[in-house]
Parts: structure tokens; C-alpha cells; sequence
């Protein structure tokens, strides 16, 4: 093999492949400005069949994320023509952009062949299933740390807590949410007077309406509704919130900062949809009796007190508490979803949409699995 030098006029960055092709030197200021240079006479390197070859880049008096670049293109060029690079040697002093580079490599897409029938529909069935696994794993020990920066919050006298930051989450899930909870729940007040009626005029019990109502409302329906708005609503918010901070690398700043994210960004977020929500429940309570009322009164002829009378005889204070109960394991679990969510988004935009779109769909889900809980329970103890 013949010994290749690449020099120009005024030498900035030069290479050398050695005649045997056993070592490739390289020296000088590897700069963007000597980039397109490079780039060409590397491009003529002939790289195949050098067997076993050492990289000395030691006499490098310059590099940037261009000339980084270049040599890494170069090191898995040789990797690719069938060449085992034994060293790399580089300055001490440029390892770590190096590192960086080699691991913000994207790899081409894995295209795993699946096998078709039922064994393929096996084979997806055990991806999601292990999937799920991983996603549960990961989010118990999220809330494991969520935990315990929270105790040590509480615990520590001089630790000071983010009160303007939790109010402002507080007017940001509870009061600005009120139109569209309200409207809602009046809606599907208004939707269950109107079948609960429908069905119980068959047996001529139609003024058992507003015990249907009353019950279903303050138990189930005003807190489930309740919460699913608050996923979609919030839950999607936080997530696009801290993803886009994950982008433009706001976090990494703040880490370098010395700043907690947890007691920053997570906590505030945590306690304010904790506060807020079990109030916006109670709201979603009245308005969805409000239409309620409304129904019963121009479809049943009801008049107000005597629904206030019969509302009083079918629930009790028991019958609200059970409802609003629920409200703050809700808020919790859709903020801790919310928060997770945003920071597995990677450093596109693609991700931060992708993982806002999964934090609404796990907080739902997540959200009636406990309510199917809560209802269990409840059975259960007979309350």
C-alpha cells in the first residue's frame, strides 16, 4: 500500500497513512475552517484491506465538534472496510467532546422481522407486555424519588418551599380549568337526568331521578369526568412543559446549576394539582347537579325544592366524601405521569409530541384503574 500525505499551502491539518497501512497520523488544528478540505481527501483514503490499524491523533493542536466529527467518520470507515482499530490515541484535553459525539450517534432503525401469524401476533403481544413491564418498573421507582425529595422537603427547617411556583400551577390546573369543568359537568348532568328519567318513567318512578343523579354524580361520575379533564388538560401540559425544557436544554442547565428538578419543577406541580383538584371536583359536583335540576325541572316538572328535598333524602355528607376522597390520589398520579413523561423526551420535537400524547393516554388509563379500586374497596368495606 502506498503512503498517503495530505498537506496544503499553508498547513493547518494534515493525515498520513503510513506505506503498510498499519498507522494513520494525524496533527494540526482539526477546525471547521480545514473541514471541507478534510472532508474531500479523506474521502479518497483507500481503507481497504489494512488489516489491524493504529489511530495516532496525539499531534492534534486543534478540535472542534467538525473536526471531531470527521475523525470519528474516519475511525468507523476503517471499522467498516473490515479494519480492527487496536488504538485511538487523541489528547486528553479533547476525550470528552469525542465521548459526546460518539454517543449522540444516531444508529440506523433495527428492523426486527416478525414472524407472521399467530406466532407474529405472540411476538407483539410479549413486546407490549415486557414493554409495560419496564414503563411500571421505571415510574415505581420515579415515584420512589418523587418520595422522598418530598420528605426531605417537609423535613429540612431551612429548606423553603416554592409557594408562588405551586399557586401559580394552582391558577393554572384549578382556576383557569373552571369554564370548560363546569360546562361539562352541566352537560353531563343534564345527559343523565335526561336517561335516567327516560328509563324510570316505564315504572312510573321518574322522581327517583334526581336519587340516580345525586348518587352518581357525588360517588363516580363528577370526580371521574373531573379528573380525565385534568389529564388531558394538565397532565398534557406538564409533559409538553418539561419535554420542550428538555430540548432547548433548560434542564441540563439547571443540573449544572446545581438546581434541583425534583423540588423545582416536579414538586410544585405535584402539591398545586393536589390542591386543586379535589376543589375543582366539588365544583364539578354542583354544576353537574345544576343541570340536573334543569332537566328534571322542564322535562319532569320538578320544581327546586322539591328536588332539594329528595336530593337531601338519597345523599349524605358520606356520599360527597366518597367522591372527593378519590380527587387527591387522582391529581397525584396524573402529575406524576405528566412530570415522568416530560423527561424521557428526547432532543426532538417529534418526542415531546409523541410522550404528550402517551402522558394523556397512561394518565387516563391510570385514573380508572384507581377509581376501579377505589370502587372495590369501597364495596368491600361496605361504605
Amino acid at each position: 500500500m502506498t503512503s498517503i500525505e495530505s498537506v496544503s499551502d499553508a498547513p493547518e491539518a494534515w493525515f498520513k497513512l503510513d506505506r503498510d497501512g498499519r498507522k494513520l497520523s494525524m496533527g494540526g488544528a482539526w477546525t471547521i475552517a480545514e473541514s471541507a478540505r478534510l472532508d474531500r481527501e479523506l474521502d479518497g483514503l483507500d481503507l481497504s484491506g489494512t488489516g489491524e490499524v493504529s489511530i495516532d491523533a496525539s499531534k492534534i493542536s486543534k478540535l472542534d465538534s467538525a473536526g471531531a466529527w470527521l475523525l470519528l467518520r474516519t475511525r468507523r470507515g476503517l471499522e467498516a472496510a473490515g479494519s480492527k482499530v487496536s488504538t485511538f490515541a487523541i489528547p486528553e484535553l479533547y476525550q470528552p467532546l469525542l465521548k459526546n459525539l460518539d454517543q449522540e450517534r444516531k444508529t440506523e432503525p433495527h428492523r426486527s422481522r416478525i414472524p407472521p401469524g399467530f406466532r407474529g401476533r405472540l411476538y407483539r403481544i410479549g413486546r407490549a407486555t415486557t414493554h409495560a413491564g419496564n414503563q411500571s418498573v421505571s415510574m415505581l421507582g420515579y415515584l420512589g424519588r418523587v418520595t422522598v425529595e418530598t420528605g426531605e422537603a417537609i423535613a429540612k427547617p431551612q429548606h423553603k418551599m416554592r409557594v408562588a411556583a405551586m399557586f401559580h400551577q394552582v391558577e393554572e390546573t384549578g382556576i383557569n380549568a373552571l369554564p370548560i369543568v363546569g360546562l361539562l359537568a352541566f352537560l353531563i348532568g343534564v345527559v343523565l337526568a335526561y336517561q335516567g328519567a327516560d328509563q324510570l318513567k316505564r315504572f312510573g318512578a321518574e322522581v327517583f331521578t334526581i336519587n340516580l343523579l345525586g348518587v352518581g354524580v357525588l360517588r363516580e361520575i363528577g370526580g371521574l369526568i373531573t379528573a380525565i379533564i385534568v389529564a388531558g388538560r394538565s397532565g398534557s401540559a406538564f409533559t409538553a412543559q418539561i419535554g420542550s425544557m428538555r430540548v432547548n436544554e433548560e434542564i441540563d442547565a439547571m443540573q449544572t446549576m446545581g438546581l434541583n428538578t425534583i423540588d423545582t419543577l416536579v414538586l410544585p406541580r405535584i402539591i398545586g394539582l393536589v390542591i386543586a383538584l379535589p376543589l375543582l371536583t366539588f365544583y364539578s359536583d354542583i354544576m353537574g347537579l345544576i343541570g340536573g335540576a334543569f332537566m328534571c325541572y322542564f322535562q319532569l316538572g320538578i320544581t327546586i325544592p322539591v328536588f332539594m328535598r329528595q336530593l337531601s333524602e338519597a345523599v349524605t355528607v358520606n356520599t360527597l366524601l366518597v367522591g372527593l376522597i378519590k380527587a387527591p390520589v387522582f391529581a397525584l398520579v396524573i402529575a406524576l405521569v405528566g412530570c415522568y413523561e416530560g423527561f424521557q423526551v428526547e432532543r426532538n420535537a417529534a418526542s415531546v409530541g409523541m410522550l404528550t400524547t402517551r402522558s394523556v393516554v397512561e394518565g387516563i388509563f391510570l385514573v380508572i384503574v384507581m377509581d376501579a379500586a377505589f370502587s372495590i374497596m369501597f364495596s368491600v368495606l361496605g361504605i
